[in-house]
């Protein structure tokens, strides 16, 4: 078998991508809970349960909401990961009930992350 190339590896990416927005139904936003054992020890449910509510009373239809295992950082959990299409995954650490209103509210409705409680912006990936 032929070795992959950067290229190769772009092109893998991307297919897959366009796969997950297909799955998705074409949201415009997605927010991932990390709910791993360390996470809901921390209080990933709470911060789910405000995402719900938050959700829920902004009547909107485009944001997909969903759950993840163990990110590997547990001493910044509770952890939840906000996309917005087209732009960079943006990381929120150490969270509590009213950082995730705050979130919800000036990140997921207007558009602006929350840099006091963001970790990283973008991907792992260096290609």
């Amino acid at each position: 078998m032929a070795k992959l190339t950067i290229a190769d590896l772009k092109k893998i990416k991307e297919e897959y991508h366009a796969g997950q927005a297909l799955r998705e139904g074409g949201f415009k936003v997605k927010i991932t809970v990390h709910m791993g054992t360390c996470g809901i020890a921390a209080g990933a449910r709470p911060i789910m349960n405000v995402i719900l509510e938050e959700l829920a009373k902004s009547g909107r239809k485009d944001i997909a909401v969903t759950t993840s295992g163990c990110a590997g950082l547990c001493s910044k959990e509770p952890m939840m990961t906000i996309e917005l299409s087209g732009e960079a995954p943006v990381r929120y650490i150490a969270l509590t009930e009213e950082k995730a209103r705050k979130i919800f509210a000036e990140h997921v409705m207007a558009g602006k992350p929350v840099k006091e409680y963001a970790l990283v912006v973008g991907h792992e990936t260096t290609y």
